[in-house]
């Protein structure tokens, strides 16, 4: 019997899928850092590197409730290789755009935002497939495991794209990328994965609308959809911010900038994987709840010390328990609404919190890079964190009933409405 964090492994479709994504990952996270890197350089404002980020991520709030509802409506592998193909050719036309110098920083946002369409129309079906890929006792290490692959992506294509800017330039990372979304292609049509069952179609709004009746009725994930709402807005924006933090809140520019950069989000990315191959032991040990809630706690205090820092180390050992602590709350919250969710409306729930958490992100990452600009990024993440702090403190302590619903639906909450350990 594998540790608990990797049991979903064992399941030959979830390795498969798992293996490809992780390969995916890394470039997308090659690409994203290089994106940040270039867009910062070019403008040295803070507000150009927050919107650049939130150009990828603005989709997902727009457009990842219509694409859960179409990977509802039709064939769930098949909706995912048709929007991991379109990402592909995204990265492509940025591949061409570096190498022939035609670039600019307008043109990086619109394409940024290009390829957050495809991710955002896909994201919910690739979601909604993993309860299909494991049993139900796996699916929290499965969410888990694939937040761990993803930060994985994280460490190691931040550190390979700081490679290829120096050696090679921001075209090589971009055509890397280019090649990575198929291996996702090549490990959809190698598993055989069965259709959801599916109600008649009642046209598009009134199939979202299902969805929103999900949420509405369900305390748990009208209550992740708040959670997330609220720690997107504060605490996620600091990943779309790391190249402001390292090039202007830090000090270093040119090739220092470049290290810097991937520094950080190097850390984050250990910190996330850790967190995220740690959730399903702690959930066990302590409850998901109380482990959702000591997540979201921490993940605030030590964003306030990463804002504190004024060096890229001790940034560095802040991020990385921003990193494990926000990928805890994350996967938790995400497996709250994936097993309150019926199979036939899955992909429309997931899509509705991706909506949460894609408009409160962005705009999130827009309010603090603007205010980063006149104030510096340091001190605008730390005050965003310490309020934070402040929201889930208040909340937790008026509220603890709300937060019981977090735990698993088959662990019944004291009345009192804190979970027991």
């Amino acid at each position: 019997m594998p540790p608990l964090a990797l049991a979903p492994l064992r399941h030959r479709p979830y390795a498969t899928v798992f293996s490809a994504a992780l390969v995916s990952n890394i470039g997308s996270w090659m690409q994203t850092v290089a994106l940040g890197v270039v867009v910062t350089q070019a403008t040295h404002n803070p507000l150009w590197t927050g919107l650049v980020a939130a150009a990828g991520f603005v989709p997902s709030g727009l457009l990842a409730p219509i694409g859960g509802a179409l990977a509802d409506r039709h064939n769930r592998k098949h909706w995912l290789l048709v929007t991991t193909l379109a990402e592909a050719v995204v990265a492509l036309v940025l591949t061409l755009l570096y190498a022939s110098g035609a670039a600019t920083p307008l043109l990086a946002v619109l394409l940024s935002f290009a390829g957050g369409v495809a991710g955002a129309m896909g994201f919910p079906a690739y979601q909604a497939l993993l309860p299909d890929l494991v049993p139900e006792e796996d699916l929290l290490s499965a969410v888990s495991l694939s937040s761990a692959q993803y930060n994985l992506g994280r460490v190691i294509g931040p550190a390979l794209a700081g490679l290829l800017l120096v050696a090679a330039g921001p075209a090589w990372c971009f055509g890397v990328n280019a090649i990575s979304f198929f291996a996702v292609v090549a490990a959809l049509l190698s598993v055989s994965i069965p259709p959801p069952l599916r109600s008649a179609a009642r046209g598009l709004i009134a199939e979202l609308g299902e969805g929103i009746a999900v949420m509405r009725r369900e305390v748990a994930v009208k209550t992740a959809f708040a959670s997330i709402a609220v720690l997107g807005l504060l605490v996620a924006p600091f990943i779309a911010l790391i190249p402001a933090m390292a090039i202007e809140g830090l000090g270093h520019h040119g090739h220092a900038g470049d290290v810097a950069t991937s520094t950080l989000v190097t850390a984050q990315g250990i910190g996330a994987v850790i967190g995220a191959l740690s959730v399903a032991g702690l959930a066990k040990r302590f409850g998901r709840a109380r482990m959702i809630r000591r997540a979201a706690l921490v993940a605030s205090a030590s964003l306030i010390a990463y804002g504190a820092a004024n060096n890229t180390w001790t940034a560095a050992l802040a991020t990385a328990l921003v990193g494990a602590s926000y990928m805890a709350m994350l996967s938790g919250l995400m497996t709250v609404v994936q097993l309150r969710a019926p199979n036939a409306l899955r992909a429309r729930v997931v899509g509705l919190f991706m909506f949460a958490l894609g408009t409160s992100y962005p705009i999130g990452a827009l309010i603090q890079g603007a205010l980063g600009a006149h104030f510096g990024v340091r001190r605008v993440t730390a005050i965003a964190a310490a309020i934070a702090l402040l929201v889930v403190a208040i909340a937790t302590t008026l509220w603890p009933k709300i937060v019981a619903s977090l735990a698993d639906p088959n662990v019944e909450a004291p009345a009192g409405g804190e979970l027991a350990p």
